[in-house]
């Protein structure tokens, strides 16, 4: 995976793990919601119902009290009592029933094939023992008792709450109860609604999730895109600028092959040929052919220190022989003997006493800072002081040279485009191996800091 899918990867999964978790929490809350409202509704219709039926059993009470006060308890007292319940109906499945103590079915309007059995030991389809426990919530002093029962108009059993009372001196059970099936649909409807309702909500974090993930994938592509385009730019801008150097650095070593070691061999060459010509003349011929050849030695010593000097400004041995102190110890004392009209100090100010060696790249990357610099003091900056500073501490490693000269603009270098090609490369050298180059230029003089933090000495090909 490429760097930049690896960061439209890490910006898109917290950002679906966000919403992933926003989309846990509503749901949690809208279930907990729902069953908070359905809770509520249940509770308020029950209310409703368990309010009704108190409203009927006493209507009840009431119709038969100036019978059972009369405290007669005979058949025909009853049977009136009996004609009277059996007329108090109250919508399609709304009606009263009676029981005995010991379970008969006294009455029953709605289901008459019941009157006159034993139904103690009867139980409903949940195994219910039903007439038992009215009969027992009678005797407590009435109350409600919720069981199943077959519903008269849909000949269904449905789940029916029922409110009884009990009535001693005719050792009767009445009472009455509404169906809750309704009660039961309504909150399936609410139930149902609110499963909607949240499905929708998850279908909308969903598509908000996903394109919110799209438009950060597209952003990304499109800065991808966008930092491709200029990092191409400035790739080939460092291409052409590495040509140009190369160029420029093959032009100078033409430079000095030709017109130093080319022209010297010539000479050494023609010179070699007259002095042969000479010894085999006269002795006096022979002594100036002598004479010749000690000016051709004398020469030919001085075309090997100028392929010393040639071949140490391509790659100095003393840096990888001796380390970078004593390169740029050495580079100081070429200057002295080329410009002996200005002063040049080295110092090398070292805190580190475990022995830990610079990589070549480093100590390349500050031996190329060091030599450019000299090259810009000499060619611009009229100085009659140099001091070159290393400072070779725990956490940093500073190479710093200054110089009394003319100074310059460095923001006018750096914006023209023929001019600080010298400092543009110091730059990109420093930042091949993580470090800084700050500059530091006025009237009274320049200086130029090139500093390395010890936590980015890395290895770099590109120096």
């Amino acid at each position: 995976m490429k760097l930049r899918q690896k960061i439209i990867f890490l910006a898109i999964v917290p950002l679906c793990l966000a919403f992933a978790a926003i989309a846990l929490v509503v749901r949690y809350q809208a279930v907990e919601l729902a069953r908070q409202q359905r809770s509520t509704i249940e509770a308020a219709y029950l209310a409703s119902k368990n309010t009704e039926l108190r409203h009927y059993v006493d209507l009840a009470q009431h119709a038969l009290a100036h019978l059972y006060d009369t405290g007669r308890t005979d058949d025909a007292i009853k049977e009136e009592a009996r004609r009277i319940l059996a007329d108090l109906e109250f919508g399609d499945d709304g009606y009263f029933f009676v029981y005995d103590d010991q379970g008969r079915s006294i009455m029953h309007p709605r289901q008459p094939e019941l009157v006159g059995r034993e139904m103690w030991d009867w139980r409903d389809a949940s195994g219910s023992p039903t007439i038992q426990h009215l009969i027992e919530r009678a005797h407590q002093g009435g109350g409600f008792e919720r069981y199943l029962w077959r519903k008269p108009s849909s000949k269904t059993v449905a789940p029916k709450l029922g409110y009884v009372i009990a009535l001693p001196r005719w050792d009767w059970v009445i009472g009455t109860g509404i169906y809750l099936d309704d009660v039961e649909a309504a909150l399936a409807q609410v139930d149902h609604q609110n499963s909607g309702y949240l499905h929708q909500t998850m279908l909308l974090i969903a598509i908000i999730a996903l394109s919110s993930a799209l438009a950060v994938g597209l952003a990304g592509l499109l800065l991808n895109l966008s930092e491709y385009r200029v990092a191409d730019a400035k790739l080939r801008q460092l291409a052409q600028r590495v040509v140009r150097s190369q160029e420029e650095e093959r032009a100078r070593l033409s430079r000095d092959l030709h017109d130093g070691i080319s022209q010297w061999l010539v000479s050494i060459k023609l010179q070699i040929e007259a002095a042969l010509e000479r010894l085999r003349g006269t002795p006096e011929q022979a002594a100036v052919a002598r004479a010749g050849f000690e000016k051709t030695a004398t020469q030919i010593n001085g075309v090997l220190a100028e392929v010393r000097r040639i071949s140490h400004d391509l790659r100095p041995a003393i840096l990888d022989d001796l380390g970078l102190a004593a390169a740029l110890e050495h580079l100081c004392g070429e200057w002295r003997e080329s410009s002996p009209q200005t002063q040049i100090v080295f110092e090398h100010e070292r805190q580190r006493e475990d022995g830990a060696a610079l990589s070549d790249v480093v100590n390349t990357v500050l031996f190329r800072v060091a030599q450019e610099a000299l090259t810009n003091i000499a060619r611009h900056a009229n100085a009659s002081q140099i001091r070159m500073r290393l400072y070779d501490g725990h956490n940093l490693l500073m190479l710093q040279v200054q110089d009394n000269g003319n100074g310059f603009d460095p923001g006018q270098v750096d914006d023209h485009s023929r001019h600080g090609i010298g400092l543009r490369n110091m730059r990109e050298r420093m930042e091949a191996v993580g470090g800084e180059l700050a500059i530091d230029s006025s009237a009274a003089g320049t200086s130029i800091s090139a500093v390395i933090a010890r936590s980015s000495l890395f290895p770099s090909p590109h120096v």
